[in-house]
């Protein structure tokens, strides 16, 4: 009898252990996709304060056209307005969790206006996050253009 209540006790507590572990990921997945949704609109909205807290003083960005830029780039970048990003539509995300790592990958339907003409594209971008000082902070992202048909 003390066998059965000692078995039937550890598989309770693997699949506590499985669930908490489950629920945990479930939330660091949403406070992700958060930051990403902050990320967009801080573009949108022209300012950067929002990046400054999210991106790794460390962190690196990669063009589709393969460029690169730091995080002081960036930021000054996003300040000048020299893009007006109108909206900014994310689908097909996935977030990977890799315990004080992840990986967001996710496509955007990039809606903005250049020279007074609107135009309208596909990105797909690769973001990696690290958990520094019990929060998350991007330290590298890359973004390629989708071939319009």
């Amino acid at each position: 009898m003390k066998r059965i209540a000692c078995a039937v006790g550890l598989v309770v507590l693997v699949f506590g252990v499985a669930i908490l572990a489950r629920t945990q990921t479930q939330s660091v997945e949403q406070e992700l996709m958060k930051l990403e949704d902050e990320w967009g609109n801080a573009l949108i909205k022209h300012d950067p304060a929002p990046l400054d807290k999210v991106l790794a003083d460390d962190f690196m960005g990669t063009t589709a056209n393969g460029g690169v830029y730091p995080k002081a780039q960036l930021l000054e970048f996003v300040k000048s307005g020299k893009e007006d990003i109108i909206s900014m539509v994310g689908d097909e995300l996935i977030v990977r969790v890799y315990g004080d790592a992840a990986v967001v990958t996710f496509r955007d339907t990039i809606k903005m206006r250049v020279e007074g003409k609107e135009t309208t594209y596909l990105e797909r971008y690769t973001d990696t996050w690290i958990r520094r000082d019990a929060r998350w902070q991007c330290v590298a992202s890359h973004g390629s253009r989708i071939a319009q048909k």
